[in-house]
């Protein structure tokens, strides 16, 4: 009878494609370091064996955390969160500095990455911390509470310096979303993120023009009767293509803008909204002429380079900055529809995809298993991501629903953004992705964040 208990809330398929994630990971390193000359990967040094060994620790600690009772984590979330921020700070003072940042611990020889450990930490005290109360969270005490618990590791891994992991940390606002943050802040956030970016593709005084055209536009709107305040909008777009990169228009926008907001004010005395338009205002603005002026005149060449990787690859060196990315290209396209077929892989075994076995691990899986293989990974992602959002959603406590979403922002953040460095959609950051990217330490900690889950999850059945 306990055993049928224990069996019937135990979620078999989140297991299964756990499973099969870390079992296709092993493939792919395996067919990384394959030398049909040489059995090297055969030795106890070598790096093929060292990830068996980690795989095997893996999984030994995902179901040592599957039998820890779940109230033991809520107990302890603080103090794991602590001693998380803890060796953030030693290895800033004591740590191995590999390929120009400080984020490694060495061990009795191992190397630790206290980065990774650090999200665990921080979903366990974000999670613990949101329970704590009842109600909206609306708080300014409590959102900002909140916001340092996120920022804190976040700001010591970007003394490291580990920019990737400093944006692996931004998928906890998912979590506050669900929690009730104000959704304007996440329009905000986005529409500053796109000016931004757009600032780097475009001209800034273009993206400027953009902005208050659809700025002024919504006062108009809001000041005028619908019908002439839609034509009047209309008007606004139509002069802006003909006129973006005229000074006398931008002065002749801003001038606009203030006028309508002064206006709308004066007949609604809508303070927050008239607020709230003229900072994006004010903040996209200058913005997107700071933006510029840094990337010009603040950035090194080589920073500038992995930002032109991305947004303007046309100006980038095919055998310098841009390799990588066209290696990548190349592998994946190479592979068709069915794959050259496992341990077949050209690119693969000459090692012509720089950083194959970590960051550009996706192209191993391109090449060898086309896209057939590939198109099965990304369903496999996508269904384990779907269950630790469904565990969220049944979930019986708050504590367990803000971890699983703590834990499915992590898995989310780092399949879109892996992947899409493979395919030259993202920037290249290094960010692994998880159980399949070479490294013991991202292979353990994802492995224990799924146990702790499953094990939650559970217990939502036993008596």
């Amino acid at each position: 009878m306990a055993l049928s208990t224990r069996t019937k809330g135990f979620d078999w398929v989140m297991l299964s494609l756990y499973l099969s994630l870390v079992a296709i990971g092993l493939l792919m390193q395996y067919a990384t370091y394959y030398n049909p000359t040489s059995d090297a990967f055969l030795n106890a040094s070598s790096t093929f064996t060292n990830q068996l060994m980690w795989a095997g620790i893996s999984i030994v600690a995902f179901f040592v955390c599957l039998l820890i009772d779940r109230k033991i984590w809520n107990t302890f979330a603080y103090p794991i969160f602590g001693i998380s921020l803890l060796l953030l700070v030693i290895v800033l003072l004591f740590g191995t500095e590999v390929k120009g940042a400080t984020s490694w611990i060495k061990v009795a020889g191992y190397s630790f990455q206290p980065s990774e450990f650090a999200k665990l930490g921080t979903a366990l005290g974000l999670s613990s911390f949101l329970a704590s109360f009842k109600g909206d969270f609306k708080s300014n005490e409590n959102i900002m509470v909140a916001l340092v618990m996120i920022f804190a590791p976040a700001a010591l891994i970007m003394l490291q310096p580990d920019a990737g992991s400093v944006v692996v940390f931004m998928s906890l606002f998912l979590l506050l979303y669900k929690k009730g943050l104000n959704p304007m802040l996440y329009f905000v956030s986005f529409l500053l993120i796109a000016v931004f970016i757009l600032s780097l593709i475009y001209s800034p005084m273009l993206v400027v023009v953009i902005t208050l055209t659809i700025i002024t536009s919504v006062f108009f709107y809001r000041t005028t009767l619908e019908l002439f305040g839609m034509i009047g909008a209309l008007v606004l777009i139509v002069l802006s293509f003909f006129f973006y990169d005229q000074l006398y228009y931008l002065i002749f926008l801003v001038v606009a803008s203030i006028a309508m907001a002064v206006a709308y004010f004066v007949r609604e005395r809508d303070t927050q909204f008239t607020t709230q338009l003229s900072m994006i205002m004010v903040a996209s603005t200058a913005l997107a002429f700071g933006t510029r002026y840094a990337f010009d005149h603040i950035l090194q060449p080589h920073q500038q380079d992995r930002i032109n990787v991305w947004l303007r690859p046309h100006l980038c060196d095919p055998r310098g900055s841009l390799y990588n990315i066209i290696q990548s290209k190349i592998a994946i396209g190479s592979g068709g529809f069915q794959g050259r077929g496992f341990l077949n892989g050209a690119l693969t075994r000459y090692n012509y995809v720089p950083e194959q076995s970590t960051d550009f691990i996706f192209t191993v899986i391109g090449e060898e298993q086309g896209f057939i293989g590939a198109i099965t990974v990304i369903i496999i992602f996508a269904a384990l991501i779907i269950k630790i959002l469904q565990v969220g959603e049944r979930a019986q406590t708050p504590f367990i629903s803000h971890y699983a979403y703590a834990v499915g922002g992590f898995f989310l953040i780092h399949y879109f953004i892996n992947i899409g460095m493979t395919l030259g959609i993202m920037p290249v950051i290094g960010i692994p992705l998880p159980f399949l990217s070479k490294g013991g330490t991202s292979l353990l900690v994802f492995s224990m964040m799924l146990g702790i889950l499953l094990s939650m999850d559970t217990a939502r059945y036993k008596r």
